[in-house]
């Protein structure tokens, strides 16, 4: 459906295109060039209205494709934009090259200068932006980035979106003029716009305006690890899940400027929230030291890696490392005889033992610690298939939870495939921006 839905805006994009042009207009290699130009320029400016709405917030959207497919359709689509918006710039300025009979780089000067030609320079401005923000998603350069680089980086795509309205509304062909194209495109932009203020403006003004968010607690859990203590009013009120995320903006002189997403580490109760972080750099080694009585702006929740996504009776969950805080939440709201297996380098590592011990005996459940490192015999014979299958005999008749680094969820993954464990009933929850 979702796949239906998108191609299905396309088309109404790409159709008015399609009336509009005469038969036997493209006579030349000229007039095909900016065609093509024309065609890659509508592609690139509806994909990147969809970019935008996936990253909205808005409840709707999360529940309908979840939190870790929306963040796979941004990824790919992306590399679509910028594809399809280069292609755009570059057929367009070598047609009209050709019909002005000049080099391409005089048909760009031209184009920049030409006064009918509004918009234009917010155009190459917006494609400059694009392709720079290509160039840093690539792996290599985006693993040495920290997240609040990363976040700061995207919120000029906000900027692509503002320099390109000028430019399809004031010089593009199908847009220009009254007609279907120009009401469908119109009617998307403010679809898209009003998304993203409710999705990132009113909503989380008004859930923290109701809820009045404050840090209780903070409490060292181990080695690089801290638990915050969350209360508020009306919690009860708050629709949250085991195993959701939120962001959260903790407002102090040292954090109010960002906000980090974090998964609760113990279901929601009618007394607080608590969400436990892995101290991996400056931001999170700032959290050891927020004082009770810290305002905390909070956004979501998001995700779907709940309980209520089960398709069997029974649950495996698999946490490696600050993984272990979603699992623990959800083997609350898991039904009894739960197994939860839990990956660590050591047995130092291993945070909420105590409790996890407990909700164990409470919920009939049975907790394995796989310690050591990648290569050692122990942990690779557990995440072999054949060691899953030791552990949990009647594995491919449960849901697996899995949640830690992207490097364990995918090799978790290949196991639990090979095991025999349907697709459908694996969820995931990987460590990844």
């Amino acid at each position: 459906m979702t796949i239906a839905a998108f191609w299905l805006g396309l088309a109404a994009t790409l159709l008015p295109w399609w009336w509009n042009t005469p038969a036997g207009f493209l006579r030349d290699p000229a007039t095909s060039l900016t065609a093509v130009g024309r065609i890659t320029g509508l592609v690139a400016g509806y994909v990147l209205l969809v970019q935008v709405l996936l990253m909205s917030r808005v409840a709707w959207l999360d529940r309908w494709l979840g939190a870790r497919d929306l963040l796979h359709w941004h990824r790919d689509l992306g590399v679509f934009v910028v594809a399809a918006v280069v292609a755009h710039a570059a057929f367009i300025v070598l047609g009209y090259a050709k019909l002005e009979r000049v080099g391409p780089a005089r048909e760009v000067a031209r184009l920049l200068t030409i006064d009918k030609y509004t918009g234009m320079l917010g155009a190459f401005v917006a494609t400059g932006i694009l392709v720079a923000l290509a160039v840093l998603a690539l792996p290599w350069l985006r693993r040495r980035m920290s997240y609040e680089v990363w976040h700061l980086l995207h919120l000029t795509s906000y900027l692509v979106l503002v320099l390109s309205v000028g430019h399809q509304f004031a010089v593009g062909q199908e847009m220009s003029v009254p007609g279907f194209s120009r009401g469908f495109s119109l009617l998307l932009w403010c679809a898209v716009v009003a998304a993203v203020a409710w999705g990132r403006v009113v909503a989380p003004v008004r859930m923290n305006l109701r809820h009045r968010f404050r840090v209780r607690a903070v409490v060292a859990e181990g080695p690089g690890m801290v638990s915050i203590y969350i209360g508020g009013e009306r919690l009860p009120e708050l629709r949250v899940r085991a195993g959701q995320f939120c962001r959260w903006r903790f407002l102090d002189q040292h954090n109010w400027w960002q906000a980090h997403p974090f998964s609760m580490s113990a279901a929601p109760n009618d007394e607080w929230l608590r969400l436990t972080v892995k101290v991996v750099g400056d931001h999170t080694a700032g959290l050891r030291r927020l004082r009770p009585g810290t305002r905390v702006f909070v956004e979501g929740p998001s995700g779907d890696f709940t309980a209520d996504r089960r398709r069997q009776a029974r649950a495996l969950l698999i946490a490696g490392g600050s993984g272990i805080g979603p699992i623990r939440a959800l083997l609350e709201e898991l039904p009894p005889r739960t197994v939860v297996l839990y990956r660590a380098r050591n047995a130092d590592e291993l945070v909420f033992r105590s409790e996890l011990e407990l909700l164990a005996e409470a919920r009939d459940a049975q907790v394995w610690y796989v310690t050591g490192g990648r290569d050692d015999p122990g942990p690779r014979r557990a995440f072999s298939p054949r060691g899953l299958v030791e552990l949990v005999p009647d594995l491919t008749r449960r849901d697996v939870y899995l949640c830690g680094s992207a490097g364990l969820v995918d090799a978790s993954v290949v196991a639990l495939r090979r095991a025999g464990v349907p697709p459908r009933q694996i969820h995931l929850d990987p460590f990844e921006f």
